[in-house]
């Protein structure tokens, strides 16, 4: 007995001499010091604060402690309480708007900020600390204890944003809301909501009715995206919804109140297809049969980044009843939006339509310029003009360099890194979302299981990224965003598959000191934040355990690479039709497939004898395809 007791006493010596429960928190904060011992939470502790604004703070964490722990603590004013939200009286030079101080001890807590916004974020780093169960919607049983630890914190960058395009397919008023909300948990900054394109509008614009009366609808196809039936003359379109004005303040102050800014994008000059569908007098053929865009084809594309549009979906930049629009327009948005930016789009304009339209020739002439790109300058400037007149700031994608734009205009480069360098070079503001590190839309996994698209970005890639690129003076970069575009993404909760956990990745990419950030750790803290999801309610994916299956070709024989981003896996694979698991094969170096037959490697990921990953299917002829 006494030998049994001593081994058990071995066994548990860690958490009698208090050995730091790992932290979990992302974005991982700038400096993290684990102390003694923990903070426990009970019925009859107070929150103090110190000001109207940490008032309105400390209610956001009391309302969340009362919904999951079923007790209400007391609000006082005041600098004692067990819990405290202050706002400094004199400035601490470190936090800036939006960086905090979180000091644990088992006998209080004490949040501090110069500004509400780092008291929100520092809220939301103290959830992180917070056992999982934090993040139910309904009362649960926990143990509600706070690992002891002082923490000072900032943000790398001010521009710490996601895109969701609600044009392609239409999300409603909730899941837009549940979308921010998910954002404010990581200390994302700007929701970039893209309300126009081709495939419908999603704004009420009183003074142009017909922008939700028609361009907001679309006829019902199934199928994927890209590859849908036309609409034809006379059926019904039925697919869609907007957004009314109503909405649009119920949205903003909802955002607000989690220190989010809302930045509204109007796709001009290109991507118009439901506006002109609305209004067909806007583009230079003025046909009055084209209709919102269900999800088919309706460009040659060329493969080297030319294209052919065969519908037009493109503004007239020399017909002055389109400024008159885009003044109605850009008036009401601007009354409705309180940042300072609105996004105009300029990407992906196809100018063909231009080159044969008189009007557009004439003011080539008038202009004295003799390519058609300069026309899109000449739109973007006048479009800039009208922003400038309601106060606010013009930005959009990269595509405007080409044409010329003012030094006020800010560039979201994302066609790489190479047009957002350009930008700040020439002294413009730039934020840095680029497709290979930043589209969220893109494949996350094995590509033979997720859903077809046509490039792929894992997760390790997303979190690999360093917005600051070499030589650019990092004043002019605001910092960076993932975009959502939604051609694929019919609900939330896939919406919610494709953002996390590489929305976690960004969300660290764009908080934390580059050199702070690890990999392991980041894997560490990602699966930490699948059990927080599950009780969340929040989808996610988990293709980061899924291998990266390779082949090469060497003497004439196939050779098989496995891989995995994910530290502490063991692959199992099988080459004869067996399925696999832990009694199969275990990689540890290339191997050659069979030949003489047809033959299909399965391949699966699994940790301490358990299955992680998908089960993986690929034929000879697949691998021989990579």
């Amino acid at each position: 007995m006494r030998n049994l007791l001593a081994i058990l006493l071995i066994f548990s010596m860690p958490a009698l001499f208090g050995q730091k429960p790992a932290l979990n928190l992302i974005p991982r904060p700038v400096d993290v010091q684990q102390t003694d011992g923990s903070f426990r939470l009970s019925g009859t502790q107070t929150i103090s604060f110190n000001s109207p604004d940490a008032k309105m703070i400390a209610g956001m964490f009391e309302q969340k402690i009362s919904k999951v722990a079923g007790y209400s603590l007391k609000l006082q004013k005041g600098t004692s309480g067990a819990i405290r939200f202050n706002l400094n009286k004199t400035e601490d030079g470190r936090l800036g708007k939006e960086g905090y101080s979180l000091t644990v001890t088992p006998g209080n807590i004490e949040l501090s900020a110069n500004q509400p916004a780092g008291l929100f974020y520092g809220m939301q780093t103290l959830f992180q600390l917070f056992p999982a169960e934090i993040e139910s919607s309904s009362r649960v049983k926990a143990d509600w204890t706070v690992p002891a630890v002082k923490i000072t914190d900032y943000p790398r960058f001010p521009w710490r944003g996601l895109m969701l395009d609600v044009s392609r397919n239409f999300f409603s008023k909730e899941d837009v809301k549940k979308y921010i909300d998910d954002m404010a948990r990581f200390k994302f900054n700007t929701f970039h909501w893209h309300l126009t394109d081709d495939n419908g509008w999603r704004v009420e614009i009183k003074s142009l009715p017909k922008l939700t009366e028609v361009g907001a609808w679309r006829v019902a196809r199934g199928g994927h995206f890209g590859e849908r039936e036309a609409p034809k003359d006379g059926e019904q379109a039925t697919v869609g919804g907007f957004y009314t004005q109503a909405d649009i303040s119920e949205i903003i102050q909802y955002a607000h109140d989690r220190f989010i800014t809302i930045v509204p994008e109007i796709d001009v000059p290109g991507h118009s297809m439901a506006a002109i569908a609305s209004y067909p007098e806007l583009c230079c053929t003025k046909d009055p049969g084209i209709k919102v865009n269900p999800g088919s084809n309706f460009a040659d594309w060329y493969g080297d980044g030319t294209f052919k549009m065969l519908i037009d979906n493109t503004l007239n930049p020399s017909d002055e009843k389109v400024y008159e629009f885009l003044d109605k327009v850009f008036t009401e948005l601007a009354a409705m939006f309180p940042g300072q930016y609105i996004h105009v789009g300029g990407d992906e304009c196809y100018k063909g339509y231009w080159k044969n339209d008189p009007g557009c020739q004439a003011l080539m002439k008038k202009l004295n310029v003799d390519n058609v790109e300069k026309l899109q300058g000449y739109f973007m400037n006048r479009v800039e003009q009208i922003l400038q007149a309601k106060g606010k700031k013009l930005i959009g994608w990269d595509e405007i360099l080409e044409g010329g734009i003012s030094p006020g205009a800010t560039v979201m480069s994302w066609r790489g890194v190479k047009g957002g360098i350009e930008a700040a070079r020439m002294g413009h503001d730039v934020v840095m979302t680029p497709t290979t590190f930043a589209y969220l839309d893109y494949q996350q996994g094995e590509p033979t299981i997720e859903p077809p698209l046509y490039e792929g970005l894992r997760l390790m890639k997303c979190y690999s990224y360093n917005p600051l690129p070499e030589g650019v003076d990092q004043k002019f970069i605001l910092g960076g965003q993932g975009n959502l575009w939604s051609e694929q993404i019919q609900t939330l909760s896939h919406a919610q598959y494709m953002t996390w956990p590489r929305g976690w990745a960004l969300a660290e990419d764009f908080w934390t000191p580059n050199e702070k950030k690890s990999w392991p750790d980041f894997v560490r803290r990602v699966e930490a934040g699948f059990d927080r999801n599950e009780i969340a309610g929040v989808n996610y994916s988990r293709a980061m355990y899924d291998p990266v299956i390779s082949a090469e070709v060497k003497d004439g024989k196939t050779i098989i690479t496995l891989e995995s981003e994910v530290p502490g896996l063991d692959i199992f694979y099988t080459v004869d039709d067996a399925i696999p698991g832990r009694y199969s094969p275990k990689y540890s170096k290339p191997f050659e497939l069979p030949e003489g037959g047809p033959v299909t490697l399965r391949v699966i990921s699994y940790r301490s004898g358990k299955p992680l990953g998908h089960l993986i299917k690929l034929s000879a002829q697949d691998l021989k395809k990579r």
